[in-house]
C-alpha cells in the first residue's frame, strides 16, 4: 500500500525565483531607454551627461579598489641569497643590439 501511495503522489512544483539575467536585461533596457530619451531632448548636452556619468563611475571604481589587490611578491626561499640580475648589451651586427641576462655569481 505504501508503494501505491508513493507512485500516485506528484512532486510539488515550485515557482522559479527571479533570474539575475532577467534583472540585468530589465536594467539594461531602462538605461538604454533613459539614454535615448536624454539624447532626443538634450542633444549635445546629453553627450556631456554620459561622459560625466562614465567619469564618475570610473572614479568610484578606482577609489573602491582594495589595497590587497596588488600584494607584495612572495619572499625568496630560505637559504637563497638576494640574487641580483646582471645584463650585458651586445651588438651582434651593425645597428642591432641584444641583451644577455645572467644572475650574479652564475
Amino acid at each position: 500500500m505504501s508503494r501505491r501511495k508513493k507512485a500516485t503522489e506528484e512532486p510539488e512544483e515550485t515557482a522559479p525565483g527571479p533570474s539575475r539575467a532577467a534583472g540585468g536585461c530589465v536594467l539594461a533596457a531602462l538605461v538604454l531607454g533613459l539614454g535615448a530619451t536624454l539624447f532626443a531632448f538634450l542633444g549635445t548636452a546629453a553627450v556631456l551627461v554620459v561622459w560625466a556619468a562614465g567619469g564618475t563611475a570610473l572614479w568610484r571604481a578606482a577609489r573602491s579598489m582594495p589595497h590587497a589587490a596588488n600584494p607584495a611578491p612572495p619572499p625568496p626561499p630560505e637559504g637563497a641569497g638576494p640574487a641580483k640580475p646582471q645584463f650585458t648589451i651586445v651588438e651582434d651586427r651593425k645597428g642591432h643590439c641584444s641583451v644577455q641576462w645572467q644572475k650574479e655569481g652564475a
